[in-house]
């Protein structure tokens, strides 16, 4: 009989356990320590010293690997960002980096100081737009995906894409932060590693600050190790636990997540006061075939552009009391804001134009607040 391959709803509550033998913890322990008894010559899998390796990492990097479908362990870094900055410096100097037009307003960043100091060429890509990004990928060292896209909600058609730099030689890494594994799982379209702002819906509370990288790669796996080792960009124990802890209940709360902002999205479409909701469970969204065909879900981030441009956005948000106005994104609780109050986000982000976070709150109280609060625009 073929032993069952087990549901990741079920993965998220029994991966990274230890093993269940008479007397053993349920739970992975803490250890707080930043160094260990070590003599004479080190071995290869030797714990020695907690900025290169501690056991307390393991249980949660295995069990995202386990989620992301991943040969090997991911490696847990102190945010989002480190662990972007760790793939992003695969790229060679004087290389080439592809990125979409509206990837995370940090990512870009990063990006043009790698123009700035190493001569990094950086073209920008709508990833929607299939053909435009298979051009692009001709000559590219690294091809960065992030779908659905942060801000803008652009899906990508990861199969198609991945299979077009591969044959122009490029690596290609993709933020999964936004779907999450549950949702869509780009190791399994052939991406060389995956990312993570554990910090989002993998950890879910809103306390903690992580990052995750993941490959099946063994070569790439070590250049990233080396970069979180050597550039410091290490994760505290707790916060790793925590997200451990988060992990848990990441089924429920994607589910509930996304069965809200579905029914959110279709009700704001027919809201007098409401210019455009942009999510991909909407049939007339720009993402919902792709999204369709190849994600297991729509995510439960909206983009909503209200009547009154940003004036009339920023109005909004100050009359909600039950969504928390407030940057980041993927706790439980609903929060939003208006992009463009950072000058860092991309200028073809319209300035009306507001990411709504959906939580797990009743539906309906969420629904009433933003009601009451467009209604009064």
């Amino acid at each position: 009989m073929t032993e069952r391959e087990l549901d990741p709803s079920t993965i998220v509550v029994s991966a990274g356990r230890p093993d269940a033998t008479p007397g053993a913890p349920v739970n992975p322990p803490v250890v707080l320590s930043s160094t260990y008894v070590s003599t004479g010559t080190p071995s290869s899998d030797e714990l020695l010293y907690t900025r290169w390796d501690t056991e307390t990492w393991h249980p949660f990097e295995q069990a995202v690997a386990e989620l992301e479908r991943a040969d090997l362990p991911g490696l847990v870094f102190s945010s989002g960002m480190a662990a972007i900055s760790a793939v992003i410096s695969l790229v060679p100097d004087g290389g080439t980096i592809v990125v979409p037009r509206h990837a995370y307003h940090a990512t870009l960043i990063l990006a043009e100081e790698l123009a700035q100091r190493h001569g990094v060429t950086v073209r920008q890509v709508d990833v929607d737009d299939t053909e435009q990004v298979a051009t692009a990928v001709v000559g590219a060292d690294l091809v960065w995906i992030e779908s659905p896209t942060n801000p803008m909600l652009e899906v990508a058609d990861l199969p198609v894409i991945i299979e077009a730099a591969h044959a122009a030689g490029a690596l290609v890494a993709v933020d999964n932060t936004f779907a999450t594994p549950l949702v869509q799982r780009p190791l399994e379209f052939g991406a060389d590693v995956v990312v993570h702002s554990v910090t989002k819906y993998l950890a879910g509370h809103s306390d903690v600050v992580l990052g995750l990288a993941l490959t099946s790669d063994s070569a790439l796996r070590e250049r990233l190790w080396h970069h979180r080792t050597h550039h410091g960009a290490i994760a505290g124990p707790w916060e790793v636990w925590l997200a451990l802890r988060g992990l848990r209940t990441l089924a429920l709360r994607v589910e509930r997540a996304q069965e809200n902002a579905r029914e959110l999205a279709l009700r704001l479409q027919s809201h007098a006061n409401v210019v455009e909701v942009r999510h991909p469970s909407l049939p007339g969204d720009a993402g919902h075939e792709v999204a369709t065909r190849i994600m297991r879900g729509y995510g439960s981030v909206i983009g909503l552009r209200p009547r009154g441009g940003a004036t009339g956005a920023d109005a909004l948000i100050d009359a909600l009391k039950v969504w928390i106005p407030a940057t980041s994104l993927g706790g439980v609780e609903s929060t939003l804001e208006r992009r463009r109050r950072f000058t860092s986000e991309s200028p073809t982000v319209p300035e009306d134009f507001i990411r709504m976070s959906v939580g797990i709150e009743h539906v309906e109280d969420l629904w009433a607040d933003l009601a009451q609060g467009l209604d009064g625009l």
